[in-house]
C-alpha cells in the first residue's frame, strides 16, 4: 500500500542518499586509476581488470539480487551489501599486487549488486504509479551525486595522503550509511506480496524479442555510461598533457551533466514522449552526435572534450533512467518488478565489463582518437536497437 506523501519525500531522500554512498563505495577505484598507475608502476590493462571483473560480479549479482528482492526483505539485502562493501573497501590498501585487487574489487562488485533491486522494489510497493516516477529520477540522482563527491574528494585525499586514503574515506562513508539505513528504512516484506497475474513467469518475459531487443540496447549504454567516465580522466590527461589531479578533477563535469540529462529526459518522457523505447532511441541518437563531435575535436580543445564527454555520458544516463527505472514497473503486476529490474540492470554491467577493459587495451594499441570514433558507432547501434522496438513496446504499454 502506497504511503503517505510526506512518507514519499522522506524516503524518497534516504534512498538517494543510499545510492550515493553505493556509488562511492564502488566507483572509487575508477577514479583514482590513473594516480594508481603511475603511483604503482601497474600497466593500466592490469589495473583495470579489478573495475572489468567488479563489473562481471555486479551484473551477475544483479539477477540474484533481483530474484531474492521479489522473495525475501530488500532492507536486510542492502544492509548486507553494505557490511561486505566496507570490508572490501578496507581490503584494497593493503593488496600486494593487481591479482589481490582484481579478487577483492570482484567481491566488491557483487556485495554492491544488492543495492539497486531492492530499492525498486521499495519504491514499487511504497509508492503510487506517479511517485515512483518522480523518486526514480530523485534516486537515480544519486550515482551522480555519488560520482561528484568521490571526484571531488579523491584529489584533495591523494594530495594529504595517497590513493590508498581514498578506499579508507570511502568505507567510512559506508559505515555511517549502514547505520542509518538500518534506523530509517522499512522492511516491506509482508507487503510485497502483490502478484494479481502469477501466471506470467520471468522467463516468458525475458526471452522475447522485444525484450532481447532492449537488453541489447542496456548493454550498449552501459558500454558508453561505464566505459568513458572510467577513462576519460586518462584521455584527457594524456591527450592534453595535464596531470592525473586535474584530469581527475575534470570527472566532474560528467556527473554534473548527467544529472541536468536525468531531469530533462524525465520531462521529455512524461510530456513528449511516452512511450521510453522511443524516448530511449532520440536521447542515443543525441549521444551518437555527441560522441561523433568528441571524435572530431579529440586532441584540439581539452575543455570543448571534456564538455562533449560529458554531454555523451549525460544522454547515457538519461537511457538508463528510461531502460533500467521505467521499463521495470510495467512489470509490477506480476509481482516480478525485482527479478526483472535485476536482469535488465546486469546488462549494464555486461557492456561495462566489456569496455572498460576494452578501452584500455584499444586506446593503448590503436590510440585515443580511434577508440572514440568507437564509441560514436556504438552510440548508432544503440539508436537502431531502440528504433526496433518502439512499435512492440507500444503493443506492451495497451496491454497494461
Amino acid at each position: 500500500m502506497p504511503v503517505s506523501k510526506k512518507e514519499v519525500n522522506r524516503l524518497t531522500i534516504l534512498f538517494t542518499v543510499t545510492y550515493m554512498i553505493s556509488y562511492i563505495t564502488r566507483i572509487n577505484y575508477g577514479a583514482v586509476i590513473s594516480e594508481m598507475e603511475k603511483a604503482t608502476n601497474i600497466s593500466r590493462s592490469l589495473l583495470s581488470m579489478s573495475v572489468t571483473g567488479s563489473f562481471v560480479t555486479y551484473g551477475a549479482g544483479q539477477i540474484i539480487s533481483g530474484i531474492l528482492g521479489d522473495k525475501v526483505s530488500a532492507k536486510k539485502l542492502v544492509s548486507y551489501g553494505f557490511i561486505v562493501t566496507v570490508l572490501m573497501n578496507f581490503l584494497i590498501p593493503i593488496c600486494k599486487n593487481p591479482y589481490q585487487m582484481l579478487a577483492v574489487w570482484c567481491i566488491n562488485g557483487f556485495a554492491q549488486s544488492f543495492m539497486w533491486p531492492p530499492l525498486v522494489k521499495l519504491m514499487t510497493s511504497l509508492f503510487s504509479e506517479e511517485d515512483y516516477k518522480g523518486a526514480a529520477v530523485k534516486v537515480s540522482w544519486g550515482s551522480s551525486l555519488g560520482t561528484i563527491l568521490i571526484y571531488l574528494i579523491s584529489p584533495l585525499i591523494i594530495t594529504i595522503s595517497g590513493w590508498k586514503a581514498v578506499f579508507l574515506f570511502s568505507a567510512a562513508c559506508g559505515i555511517v550509511m549502514l547505520f542509518i539505513w538500518n534506523k530509517y528504512s522499512y522492511d516491506t516484506k509482508a507487503e510485497e506480496k502483490i502478484a494479481p497475474l502469477p501466471e506470467r513467469k520471468v522467463s516468458g518475459i525475458l526471452f522475447t524479442p522485444l525484450m532481447l531487443g532492449i537488453m541489447l540496447a542496456i548493454i550498449l549504454q552501459g558500454m558508453l555510461k561505464d566505459g568513458v567516465t572510467t577513462w576519460m580522466p586518462s584521455y584527457i590527461s594524456e591527450t592534453y598533457s595535464l596531470s592525473s589531479v586535474i584530469s581527475i578533477l575534470t570527472g566532474v563535469i560528467l556527473p554534473i551533466f548527467s544529472i541536468i540529462c536525468f531531469s530533462a529526459v524525465s520531462q521529455l518522457y512524461k510530456k513528449v514522449f511516452t512511450n521510453p523505447i522511443l524516448c530511449a532511441g532520440v536521447i542515443f541518437g543525441a549521444g551518437a552526435l555527441f560522441a561523433f563531435g568528441l571524435y572530431l575535436l579529440s586532441g584540439r580543445n581539452a575543455l570543448l572534450s571534456v564538455v562533449f564527454s560529458a554531454l555523451l555520458t549525460g544522454c547515457m544516463h538519461g537511457v538508463n533512467l528510461l531502460l533500467i527505472c521505467m521499463v521495470p514497473a510495467y512489470f509490477k503486476k506480476y509481482g516480478n518488478v525485482s527479478t526483472i529490474s535485476g536482469v535488465l540492470n546486469s546488462c549494464t554491467y555486461i557492456g561495462s565489463a566489456v569496455s572498460t577493459y576494452g578501452i584500455a587495451v584499444l586506446s593503448e594499441n590503436s590510440g585515443w582518437k580511434f577508440t572514440i570514433f568507437i564509441w560514436t558507432l556504438i552510440a548508432l547501434s544503440g539508436t537502431i536497437s531502440c528504433i526496433v522496438n518502439i512499435r512492440p513496446w507500444k503493443r506492451v504499454m495497451s496491454a497494461k
